[in-house]
């Protein structure tokens, strides 16, 4: 094996010889276009910051080398901010997390080279951290926590997965989108409808606001074998729909925009329950989790609370609003998941974008 260049500094603190009260660990997230910088002790999470990058709002979407750039302005002052309102210096820091993918190559590549260096400094390991798994532990960063095991759906802009989670390490996938993640039709369909980027969001405050029942037949997307999911087709059923209807009413869409959305939304969450149930009944496993950015939505809420009393789940956990979209907390939970385990890197981290659960 080669040896590592003389310059790279190589880890020197152990996981067996972490602070007597538990790890402390600096945490960044750096996968898409949110910045985030987080520090943990003992399993607690002191401090969680985020930056955001609105810019890509005016492109309509997230545009990747603007994003890396981004990070790198962000980063530093982000992680300085984080140390100090948590009162830890960096000295006393036992690790350095950060997210490895799966994400935007540039974004991961910023976040990673950082880690990586700020570790080597400090003389302490690099965590390298599934960004999928980190949604799914964000769970245990407050109360209530669900028990082992458990179903979790994770919901997001780039993902669509249904796992089961034995243990922190212990992840059994049953399924994945073969296609659109469920936030990005989400967004697509909300800018079918003229609204701004992020369109989830915006969506969902809008269907709040319609009578329901109308168009309710209009959508729905198609179901697929076991527990793959698949949203490109409704992306189509809306733009010909709203296509055909606005030959015969230009003003179609404006007169009819909250009845829409809410039609859109009713579709797009059934798809999602159905998968759910079927999973709760064939696994038998009755302590259901949510995760990512669309668990805020406020529909598939209503929906999965009604699905839990209807169906006698045993627990229904969905983790507070900050901890749902990306951020560094969740990485930091993982983290010390990891850490506790001995699961370390070195020096010699590397990104992996497509990284599976």
């Amino acid at each position: 094996m080669q040896s590592p260049p003389a310059s790279v500094a190589l880890p020197t603190k152990n996981p067996a010889t972490k602070s007597a009260d538990g790890p402390t660990i600096l945490a960044l997230e750096s996968s898409c276009d949110d910045t985030g910088a987080a520090v943990i002790r003992a399993g607690r999470v002191l401090v969680n910051r985020t930056a955001g990058q609105e810019m890509h709002a005016r492109y309509g979407g997230v545009v990747p080398e603007l994003a890396s750039r981004a990070h790198n302005q962000h980063i530093v002052p982000l992680v300085l901010t984080a140390l100090a309102e948590a009162g830890v210096a960096p000295e006393e820091l036992d690790a350095v997390a950060v997210t490895r993918g799966p994400g935007l190559l540039g974004s991961l590549l910023v976040g990673t080279s950082f880690a990586k260096a700020y570790a080597a400094g400090l003389g302490v390991p690099v965590i390298g951290v599934n960004h999928m798994r980190a949604h799914v532990l964000a769970h245990f960063i407050e109360e209530p926590r669900p028990p082992f095991p458990f179903l979790c759906l994770t919901v997001s802009g780039g993902h669509t997965q249904l796992v089961v989670v034995r243990a922190p390490a212990d992840f059994e996938l049953l399924g994945q989108t073969m296609d659109d993640a469920v936030g990005e039709a989400f967004d697509k369909a909300a800018k079918l409808l003229g609204l701004p980027y992020p369109g989830g969001p915006a969506l969902d405050r809008l269907a709040q606001t319609a009578q329901p029942g109308a168009f309710a037949d209009a959508f729905r997307v198609n179901d697929q074998p076991g527990f793959e999911f698949s949203f490109s087709g409704i992306k189509t059923q809306i733009l010909y729909f709203l296509r055909d209807q606005t030959k015969l009413n230009p003003a179609f869409v404006e007169e009819n925009r909250p009845a829409l959305a809410a039609a859109i939304q009713q579709a797009l969450v059934a798809a999602l329950l159905r998968k759910l149930r079927r999973a709760v009944r064939e696994t038998g496993i009755r302590h259901v989790a949510v995760a990512g950015g669309v668990a805020a939505n406020s529909g598939l809420r209503a929906a999965l609370a009604a699905t839990a009393a209807q169906d006698g789940w045993l627990g229904l956990y969905i983790p507070a609003f900050e901890h749902c979209t990306d951020n560094a907390a969740m990485v930091a939970m993982s983290a010390h998941f990891q850490f506790l385990a001995g699961d370390v890197g070195d020096g010699f981290l590397s990104p992996e974008p497509r990284l599976g659960v």
